[in-house]
């Protein structure tokens, strides 16, 4: 073939990876590949744009613990992918590439989750018939692989629903649940740029997959042949279900019973301003707050769904940028706070106005700090947890949460349970605390529970008599859970949440600002800052394991003047939570300071970057000026960011360590 050997030439001349050629040759010589996708490679090829071939074909998307995630149009688009799309439409294809999230990926990720739990069912002696349910998005081609992962495991022999239109993920995990599905699939990239797209695995918990069912699929997938794809790749949804307005009905009861103050919010309705970023936030935030007398003024340029995120540089809310719209219709409707969800409505950003009018952005720890505690407070306020707390009630967060969380829950009596990044981790701790529960009850009363149709009060009991009641999970990064029966974070729920904490604070003639700062005069300031740094593309990603690989080989003896005092490798160390139940393996570094600051380091699963995770903690006295010890701590930890920055890039080229 006369394009095999130009890409031959091109790698002799050092313009190919060696990585990149065999993944072409293997796709080009599999007799699978589509007119179109052979034409967009020969596009590629005879425009020179290399290194858009070394990207799209140096490795093969991983299907990693949580499923795919990656672009879907390419940062060069040929015409034969664009099919005659105009600027800021779906191309008619997505991007041809082994790297890329494509019909040929979706269709290989969806043969290998059927597959494990085809393989599943058998093992547990559960002779049923496979079931998926698949909630997608607004973003580029997300219709289009929800539609095709649903023909592909229907044509397997499953059985798939799909939602008539776009749906959030917290509404995906629900449905799971609520479907009794062995697997659900959310199709998105949360609040990644446009031109990215991803598919999202769960299991019949309703969390994301850990182990083992994640190695079981991982496994799976990656012995989907070439030659097993042809057959799926026109879509035929004549066996697929189409869910009806009751499965959202269901959602929506599901968030109205976690209220726990209702009179706060009849009392004190708070006037809100909501955007969901062109994304689902929409279709079951603002339903459920209006039905509560929450008053919710929409910011209409926004309301609309759009794969392009037009308003934004990034649909992301922790960006102050994307709450700027908002802030600017609250300040125009005298509204007192802005609620913001992202384009799959699983996380939400917040701004309030302080009592001199000023527009606060509360961060993540932030956010999640004030709901932890009021969550405590209001269950035991309607004692539905004792007032001295108990120890069989947690509050769930991951290590790069925020440490006053941990503080929150110890004052009010509670366990904190750490967990590794991501809320798949949490997800598992709700399953172990309710298989426990299940064994308990069948123990000791012979009792069988069909969990969630127990009311979720009576539940909650039933947990602090037999398990571990969670009161609250939560990350750092604008992730907020507080019911069980949903096992991911859930901005619907939370931004309720919120409205129901404002009017208690209302009630109590404060503000938010003055409560957060209540809790920092109770348990001291903590100041946390969260250093991104990107590198993009196959050289990228080998800076990336440097500095990875660096931390465990030489890990930092000093920084910004202060000697570190502990480095924690969660790859090599025997790390357990508050359970004893020990933390899997990863590449995950803490490190502590001797002026009792600390950091953490670990590589993005979702995008090309490094994260580091800072945190600092100064005490606060009755006589202290919090102003000051604000200031202070915010200019210790800028200088912290600086040398860890230096540091990694030093790390990146493989040049001196700290």
């Amino acid at each position: 073939m006369q394009l095999i050997t130009k890409l031959e030439q091109a790698q002799q001349q050092g313009q190919l990876l060696e990585s990149t050629l065999a993944h072409l040759k293997t796709w080009l010589e599999g007799q699978f590949l589509p007119d179109w996708a052979i034409q967009s490679i020969d596009e590629l090829v005879e425009g020179g744009h290399w290194e858009e071939l070394n990207d799209r074909f140096y490795q093969h998307l991983a299907f990693g613990t949580g499923g795919l995630r990656g672009r879907t149009i390419g940062k060069v688009s040929t015409q034969s992918e664009l099919g005659g799309a105009q600027a800021g439409e779906t191309p008619a294809h997505p991007a041809i590439g082994t790297n890329t999230l494509n019909d040929f990926n979706i269709i290989r990720a969806t043969i290998g989750l059927f597959r494990y739990t085809q393989q599943w069912l058998c093992k547990e002696q559960m002779y049923e018939t496979p079931s998926l349910v698949i909630a997608h998005d607004v973003r580029h081609f997300s219709r289009h692989f929800c539609e095709l992962a649903a023909s592909t495991w229907n044509r397997l022999g499953g059985r798939a629903f799909i939602f008539e239109g776009p749906r959030s993920t917290p509404q995906l995990s629900f449905s799971v649940r609520h479907l009794h599905c062995h697997a659900g699939v959310v199709i998105t990239a949360s609040h990644n740029p446009p031109h990215d797209n991803g598919f999202k695995a769960y299991f019949s918990d309703g969390a994301q997959t850990v182990s083992p069912h994640a190695e079981g699929i991982i496994e799976q997938v990656n012995a989907v042949a070439l030659s097993d794809l042809p057959d799926f790749l026109q879509t035929d949804l004549s066996g697929v279900i189409t869910l009806s307005r009751s499965a959202d009905e269901a959602y929506l009861a599901l968030l109205q019973e976690l209220i726990i103050d209702e009179t706060a919010l009849r009392k004190h309705p708070p006037k809100v301003v909501f955007t969901p970023i062109h994304g689902t936030g929409a279709i079951s935030s603002l339903p459920v707050l209006r039905s509560v007398g929450v008053v919710v003024v929409e910011v209409e340029e926004q309301a609309k769904a759009d794969a392009n995120f037009p308003t934004v540089k990034s649909p992301n809310p922790e960006n102050a940028e994307a709450l700027s719209m908002g802030i600017a219709k609250a300040m125009e409707t005298d509204a007192q706070i802005v609620l913001a969800t992202d384009p799959d409505a699983d996380r939400m950003g917040v701004a309030v106005r302080s009592r001199d009018g000023e527009w606060v952005l509360l961060t993540g720890n932030q956010i999640g700090s004030l709901l932890a505690d009021y969550r405590i407070r209001t269950l035991k306020d309607a004692e539905l947890l004792p007032e001295e707390g108990s120890a069989k009630a947690a509050l769930i967060k991951t290590f790069v949460t925020s440490p006053l969380q941990e503080a929150i829950a110890t004052a009010h009596g509670i366990k904190t349970i750490n967990t590794l990044t991501g809320f798949k981790w949490i997800g598992e701790k709700l399953r172990n605390y309710e298989e426990t529960l299940r064994e308990q009850l069948l123990e000791n009363e012979g009792l069988a529970l069909d969990y969630d149709k127990t009311a979720i009060w009576t539940r909650a009991e039933l947990l602090l008599d037999y398990s571990t009641f969670v009161v609250f999970g939560g990350e750092e990064s604008y992730g907020y859970m507080s019911s069980d029966r949903v096992r991911d974070k859930d901005a619907n729920a939370a931004v309720l949440l919120f409205c129901e904490m404002a009017a208690y604070y209302e009630g109590q003639e404060m503000t938010l600002v003055e409560a957060l700062d209540a809790l920092y005069y109770e348990h001291g300031f903590y100041c946390e800052q969260t250093v991104n740094l990107y590198y993009e593309g196959a050289a990228g990603s080998q800076k990336i394991q440097n500095i990875l690989d660096s931390y465990r080989i030489d890990p930092p003896k000093q920084l910004a003047g202060n000697s570190v005092l502990r480095s924690t490798d969660f790859a090599k160390d025997d790390i357990r939570d508050a359970d004893g139940k020990r933390i899997p393996p990863q590449d995950f570094f803490f490190i502590e300071l001797d002026n009792g600051y600390s950091y953490a380091v670990r590589g993005s699963g979702t995008e090309p970057k490094i994260k580091f995770y800072l945190f600092a903690h100064e005490p606060v006295g009755e006589n202290d000026e919090l102003d000051a010890v604000k200031a202070n701590t915010q200019e210790s930890i800028e200088t912290m960011a600086n040398a860890i920055k230096a540091d990694a890039e030093a790390r990146a080229a493989g040049g001196s360590k700290g």
